[in-house]
């Protein structure tokens, strides 16, 4: 199935999760290795997930209590492989292990600490970075806004600096357009105002951001900022400031200033407006599906659904340039 042709983004509210994990099931189902699923809510994402048809997972930590919680909360992980490592740090640094023995095409985080799993994907000796920095998207399915909603970066980075913002952006757009999201995404580089001004350095980078997207540096997406998050997703609020881009009003991406403002939207975004917001790391050697406990099921299996799509573009890609 050539879902790169599919345009998940732009579907009526509500249904643009459902249309993200048909187009998962439709696809093979990537090895996974999931590390240290400890607790119910992150063996029955696991479990939920597997039996949708989107990964096949191998489970990767202390295996006497991970049966102990799939007996005690009724749920079957029979068919998978159990790795056994004895605390969590051994079974993240365990993971990243079996990803270079190309065992598995995605990580997913159970229920260690994120620093903990993310040390072993950074550590500059056997871990699993690249080139382009590590970053974290937001894929949220917002009710009242007609298109899925990508933020970013609102949980690795904490203050990146403008190669970084470059690498950030650029991870959001390949995921965008890789995962079947749609082509040229419309990027919104935010602040607290839409112009210029040395007293706001966030509004400096916005508009080095979009020159740079001018001049190359970042591709496949279309750049305005900066922008107030009201003009960036809001036609009417655009109108009236007098901006007139392709961006402004329609945004798809939401990079933010910091992770405390990316964290702060998400999260507003979530128990406000009752969004669902499924979580993936990207710019590492696999995708990342990164979960939290306060995540509904909905939002896990949309999580692992991001990932499997984007996993799956790769190998595609991987497997053209081999032919």
């Amino acid at each position: 199935m050539a879902v790169a042709s599919k345009n998940l983004g732009e579907v009526k509210p509500g249904t643009k999760y459902d249309r993200l994990i048909a187009a998962a099931k439709a696809i093979p189902a990537p090895a996974t290795i999931v590390v240290h699923p400890c607790d119910e809510s992150s063996l029955r994402g696991v479990a939920d997930a597997a039996e949708a048809g989107i990964i096949k997972p191998i489970l990767v930590g202390p295996s006497a209590k991970i049966n102990a919680v799939a007996l005690r909360h009724g749920i079957d992980i029979s068919g998978f492989e159990l790795i056994d490592e004895s605390h969590s740090e051994a079974a993240a640094a365990k993971a990243v292990e079996l990803i270079h023995a190309a065992r598995g095409e995605m990580l997913m985080k159970g229920s260690l600490h994120t620093d903990e799993l993310m040390r072993s994907v950074t550590a500059k000796t056997g871990g699993l970075r690249t080139e382009r920095r590590i970053s974290h998207v937001f894929v949220m399915d917002v009710p009242a806004y007609s298109e899925t909603i990508f933020v970013t970066d609102a949980a690795i980075n904490i203050f990146p600096d403008l190669d970084g913002k470059r690498d950030i952006v650029q991870n959001a757009i390949d995921l965008y357009t890789q995962a079947g999201f749609g082509t040229s995404p419309r990027v919104a580089i935010l602040s607290a105002v839409e112009t210029v001004t040395s007293k706001i350095p966030s509004t400096i980078e916005a508009a080095a951001l979009c020159k740079m997207a001018d001049r190359g540096q970042i591709t496949g997406g279309l750049l305005d900022g900066p922008l107030a998050f009201d003009n960036a997703i809001d036609p009417e609020a655009a109108r009236i400031k007098s901006i007139k881009s392709e961006v402004a009003g329609r945004a798809q991406i939401l990079v933010v200033p910091d992770l405390e403002a990316g964290n702060m939207l998400a999260k507003n975004l979530a128990y406000f407006a009752k969004a669902d917001g499924a979580g993936i790391v990207l710019g590492a050697r696999v995708p990342i599906v990164l979960t939290s406990r306060a995540e509904s099921p909905r939002a896990r299996m949309a999580s692992c659904a991001v990932a499997t799509l984007y996993a799956d573009a790769r190998r595609r890609r991987v497997q053209t340039v081999a032919g």
